[in-house]
């Protein structure tokens, strides 16, 4: 396990350099109540070309069919599934949890999928999926915690950060439910604080990673 990073004042609505952007092999989106519009306007920003894996939860009511596989779809450059249980994850596609499943990350980077019980009444969790992946790709692992009226997703957060990775959160003044992204900068679990517009131009900007960068 990795060290915990010393807690520090988030960057607040900042662009990088480009050319000094990081590369990352995953980006984690975790998202809740009023969070699907930013994830279309994230999605759609991304290029053909984008290198790294994406990975999706929203939570979502457990028996009814979802359309954000084909609502995504429409915006996205990049494929965009349900995974199934054991599918490898590949760069460049976009994975969205099932309802009703976690969706974790398996150690030779396929997808596994749990009926385990809700984490903070949510199945599939946001916690879970970045607690998952964490440790597994450490620096090279981008988590971004989007609008959402509960704490799902703080937890893994921390567990990103102390892992080596990095974390953004939407702005909460920008968010439909600014409950989670502000749980998570009083938790201290944030590397920056950015608006929607400005997530979807870093993402876009992101350079391909290569085994040089690990």
């Amino acid at each position: 396990m990795g060290s915990i990073r010393p807690t520090a004042t988030p960057a607040v609505g900042r662009e990088a350099d480009p050319a000094r952007s990081r590369a990352f092999e995953l980006v984690a989106l975790g998202a809740s109540a009023g969070g699907i519009d930013v994830l279309n306007e994230l999605l759609s920003a991304l290029p053909g070309d984008f290198a790294a894996a994406v990975m999706i939860v929203v939570h979502l009511p457990p028996d009814p069919p979802s359309y954000l596989v084909e609502s995504f779809s429409h915006r996205c450059a990049l494929p965009v599934v349900e995974p199934d249980a054991g599918e490898r994850i590949a760069g460049g596609h976009v994975y969205v949890a099932p309802p009703g499943y976690h969706m974790l990350v398996e150690d030779n980077r396929t997808v596994a999928l749990s009926t385990e019980a809700a984490v903070r009444y949510s199945r599939p969790s946001i916690d879970v999926m970045f607690e998952s992946a964490a440790w597994l790709y450490r620096e090279r692992m981008l988590a971004v915690l989007l609008s959402g009226a509960n704490e799902d997703g703080v937890r893994g957060l921390e567990s990103v950060r102390a892992a080596g990775g990095t974390v953004w959160v939407q702005t909460p003044e920008t968010a439909a439910s600014p409950e989670m992204p502000r749980a998570a900068i009083e938790r201290g679990a944030v590397d920056e604080i950015l608006s929607p517009s400005i997530i979807a131009r870093r993402l876009a900007r992101l350079p391909a990673f290569t085994e040089h960068d690990s």
